[in-house]
């Protein structure tokens, strides 16, 4: 039992059936712990842009072979392209065979109105999108947690890195060792995921409250069937081609799964993910190969307007 009391896990799903009768009994309460939740989120988002630039740099590096570096590179964009196709096929056929939003009028749920989200999406222009990729200050992209402009001067610095050779090996070593420091600080913030999962869950049942959520329930079964056809379908598939239980993977990752459930930030999971799978594999730039696909909610709104995991997955931290 104390073992049980004891599991990320376990604490993770009891904070959040916690918060949601704590948000169901007492909206107001619910509402005033936003912070907590909000908070949470924060102490995550402020290690990811390090820990992104770290893992990309030293898996560069680790390559050596600038030609294999390219080639790796070709392998992640082309299984990303066919991967996201099925995802967006899902979505599509799931939406349209279901039609979740037929009769429910958005602007009478709080909270409802998109219009401001949807208008950012169209601010932006393809152009744009590909002038915003370059950050005007490497600095700024780290302060503003810019990470489409932190993985683009990622893998300039990774490249150039590689290009000093045996020259660049102690500055290797040093990234290597404060890749780690940033892994503890992790494990340090991940103690305090069950009060943010708490928080995060009590203001969203507080603010929407059972009744209003409930028209949304219909969406909420797509989004996870979506998910489920997705992960069992398509993901065990590629699982079972490279020889390994997709099941076995899902136990290992049900921390971070239940993470992104409280908190309903797929950022929350990324430094987790990362330090499991580098742990796992023994290797960073194996791990950078494995989250290749994973795309947080900071990036532009056009991009995760049309996200195959914004569309097919939800928050699912893909």
């Amino acid at each position: 039992m104390k073992r049980l009391a004891g599991n990320l896990t376990f604490q993770v799903l009891c904070a959040v059936a916690l918060g949601a009768l704590v948000g169901a009994a007492d909206p107001p309460l619910g509402r005033a712990l936003r912070p907590v939740g909000d908070t949470f989120v924060k102490l995550v988002k402020m290690v990811i842009g390090p820990i992104i630039f770290l893992t990309i740099v030293l898996g560069i590096s680790n390559i050596a072979d600038l030609k294999k570096v390219g080639r790796v590179g070709g392998k992640a964009l082309l299984y990303f392209e066919i991967v996201t196709t099925f995802a967006l096929a899902i979505g599509l056929i799931v939406v349209n065979v279901t039609r979740p939003g037929a009769g429910l009028a958005a602007t009478s749920v709080a909270g409802g109105d998109a219009s401001s989200l949807t208008a950012q999406g169209k601010a932006l222009t393809f152009t744009e999108f590909l002038t915003h990729i370059v950050p005007s200050s490497a600095i700024e992209a780290f302060a503003e947690g810019d990470i489409l402009q932190i993985v683009f001067f990622s893998v300039l610095f990774g490249v150039a890195l590689t290009g000093l050779g045996e020259s660049g090996r102690p500055l290797a070593a040093v990234l290597d060792t404060t890749l780690h420091v940033f892994f503890r600080i992790v494990a340090i913030v991940m103690k305090v995921a069950p009060i943010g999962a708490f928080g995060a869950m009590a203001f969203t049942v507080g603010n929407f409250g059972l009744r209003t959520l409930w028209p949304l329930a219909r969406l909420m079964l797509d989004v996870y069937l979506t998910m489920f056809l997705f992960i069992f379908g398509v993901l065990s598939l590629i699982a079972r081609a490279y020889g390994f239980r997709l099941w076995t993977f899902l136990k290992y990752i049900s921390e971070e799964i239940l993470i992104v459930l409280g908190t309903s930030s797929s950022e929350a999971a990324l430094p987790g993910m990362l330090e499991k799978l580098e742990r796992d594999t023994r290797s960073t730039s194996t791990a950078l190969r494995s989250t290749c696909r994973w795309r947080p909610s900071s990036w532009p709104r056009s991009t995760a307007s049309t996200s195959p995991c914004a569309s097919s997955l939800g928050s699912w931290p893909c």
